[in-house]
């Protein structure tokens, strides 16, 4: 579990991020301005910052700037597009730069790069009797170590990086199998069939009506 300090004025929005990176696990502090941001950084320990560069009074780029000797990543998420911008963003040390409107799932995805690359992501999930080690690519079942093929341990690990949140199926083909895989959505199906078999994850690897699946466990 990361804390991620949130700076975004746009509350639906601020809100929206909060909601999602809570659901994969994370704590989040919330702010609509950097006004007290290393008080904060100063007073507690954060992971990650989700910063904005349009805010009102000091925008993001020059709160970078000031922000820089706590070393603390941040992933620039702002409107401002423009490959000067990016690279503006990038060289003042930001680890990611995602423009809006942008993906929950990418969003996601990104911070789980970022906090793995600085060290604040855990290699090891639990949930349901079932044990999983990324990095060595092992799954325990109740203690007993359980053989998965290629693709069952990439889609699995797919569902523990968005864990919570529901995944199309055509989401999830593009993870697993690539965007330019010529197959049909129902490979997903049978490969979260036997996902759910193996893992005894029958209530845990929900069906989303009509959409695709989502694994449910608590945050």
């Amino acid at each position: 579990m990361a804390t991620i300090l949130i700076i975004e004025d746009e509350p639906a929005l601020c809100d929206l991020i909060a909601l999602n990176v809570k659901m994969v696990g994370h704590q989040t502090i919330t702010r609509p301005d950097g006004q007290d941001a290393e008080e904060i950084l100063r007073r507690q320990a954060v992971d990650l910052i989700i910063l904005d560069v349009m805010l009102p009074g000091e925008d993001g780029f020059a709160l970078m700037e000031r922000l820089r000797r706590f070393d603390v990543p941040v992933i620039f998420l702002t409107a401002l597009g423009s490959t000067q911008d990016k690279v503006r963003g990038l060289g003042l040390g930001a680890e990611d730069y995602i423009t809006k409107p942008f993906e929950t799932i990418e969003l996601i995805a990104r911070i789980n790069v970022v906090l793995r690359r600085s060290g604040h992501s855990s290699q090891e999930f639990c949930a349901g009797g079932v044990r999983v080690l990324l990095e060595e690519h092992k799954v325990y079942v109740a203690g007993q170590e359980t053989e998965l093929t290629l693709k069952e341990f990439e889609l699995l690990e797919v569902f523990i990086t968005n864990k919570n949140i529901a995944l199309s199926r055509e989401k999830i083909l593009d993870l697993v199998w690539g965007y330019d895989y010529v197959g049909e959505t129902r490979t997903v199906d049978v490969h979260v069939q036997r996902l759910r078999k193996k893992l005894h994850w029958e209530d845990h690897i929900k069906t989303v009506y009509k959409y695709g699946y989502r694994l449910e466990v608590p945050s």
